[in-house]
């Protein structure tokens, strides 16, 4: 790992000092005013010159930048160059997403003898928070620094049908050991549930480079949790052994795709949530690495949280350009989403996400970037 972070230092270093290491995109592009707030866009850089362009609109990565083993530049995750784009599309490009990430099944759970009834969005399900939530609202910029941006967001009791007043703060760092850091906390006034996730598309190719089958996965998960038709947990948490869904070590993704199996098929690919082998509660942990031999990009996943959802671009095909003008090909992105379960107020044997008065929800999610 050593070796592959100098590694990563150098060719940043020389990456930096050429005369067009990479190209922005103007803040001009995003300013505008939405629901009375003020839309930005925000460049972050570390001192190695890892850099991120980040939209207070849903707190979405807009761009961001890393080199692979030759020192080229590029932008590695999916999104738009405009907030025109951003707001017309239903894709969660980058965003911060609750006040639940992924989904509740239809849009219903009860909590201290009262059922709650949320807004649905995806085939009578809940997704990401509802029709309106946290990836579609103005975030406050409480503070910006070179490297870190802070913000914060205040869910009223009933937004999407959750309950309680939920104060939500977020920090956005590039640290030194080239780490795109997001610290979450939160608190309520009535119990909720809360579970937060970060949703950038990753292509270590670069964006609109083809698709991620070449990637190679490694997921620390011995288990993972099946899905029904609208892919709600079965509440089942299955072994991975003998399944496509064996990422244990490092295995290209392509070779898993085109293996026979009931729940791909069911999904178009991957979109399931894993059951990750966590030793503490509060430490972040190694939950996934994804590398890509074409080019010596890796990327590793920490977390906090107990699981991690992985969608592999299944619903791409082809009609979608983005930010260079290519078109995203099937399978041309990937997620990994440090999480809670999904569904889990209906599945009392999943880990609870409920928050409660005078609890903190705290949360990290760190991904790693160097080459080999």
């Amino acid at each position: 790992m050593r070796n592959t972070v100098f590694l990563f230092f150098l060719i940043l270093l020389i990456a930096c000092r050429s005369e067009s290491p990479l190209t922005l995109l103007p803040e001009s592009r995003f300013q505008t005013e939405i629901d009375g707030k003020p839309v930005s866009l925000y460049t972050l850089s570390n001192q190695n010159g890892l850099t991120m362009q980040v939209t207070n609109w849903g707190t979405r990565v807009v761009s961001l930048w890393t080199p692979d083993r030759r020192g080229n530049l590029d932008d590695i995750v999916l999104g738009y160059d405009n907030i025109d784009k951003y707001l017309n599309s239903r894709g969660f490009w980058g965003a911060t997403v609750g006040r639940f990430g992924n989904r509740i099944a239809n849009g219903r759970f009860s909590l201290n003898g009262e059922t709650f009834q949320l807004s649905v969005s995806d085939n009578g399900q809940c997704l990401h928070g509802g029709d309106k939530g946290f990836d579609r609202v103005v975030w406050n910029v409480d503070s910006i620094a070179s490297d870190c941006l802070s913000l914060s967001y205040y869910s009223k009791d009933g937004e999407e049908g959750f309950p309680g007043n939920l104060t939500i703060k977020m920090t956005y760092s590039l640290t030194p050991a080239n780490e795109f850091r997001i610290d979450y906390t939160a608190v309520t006034d009535k119990s909720t549930p809360v579970n937060l996730t970060h949703h950038s598309l990753f292509n270590l190719k670069g964006e609109g480079n083809g698709s991620i089958e070449s990637h190679q996965l490694c997921i620390a998960a011995d288990y993972y949790t099946p899905v029904d038709s609208v892919l709600i947990p079965t509440g089942e948490v299955v072994s991975v052994a003998g399944t496509p869904f064996d990422f244990r070590s490092l295995i290209p993704i392509g070779g898993q795709l085109e293996r026979s199996d009931a729940q791909l098929a069911q999904c178009h690919g991957f979109d399931h949530n894993f059951a990750l082998n966590r030793k503490t509660t509060d430490e972040p942990e190694l939950a996934a690495s994804v590398y890509e031999p074409s080019n010596g990009r890796c990327m590793e996943v920490w977390t906090t949280e107990p699981g991690l959802q992985f969608y592999s671009g299944n619903s791409f095909d082809g009609s979608i350009k983005g930010k260079s003008g290519k078109s995203y090909a099937p399978y041309g992105a990937l997620a990994l989403e440090t999480q809670h379960f999904p569904d889990s107020p209906n599945q009392p044997d999943f880990p609870s996400t409920i928050l409660n008065p005078g609890e903190v929800y705290h949360q990290v999610c760190i991904y790693r970037f160097s080459v080999k």
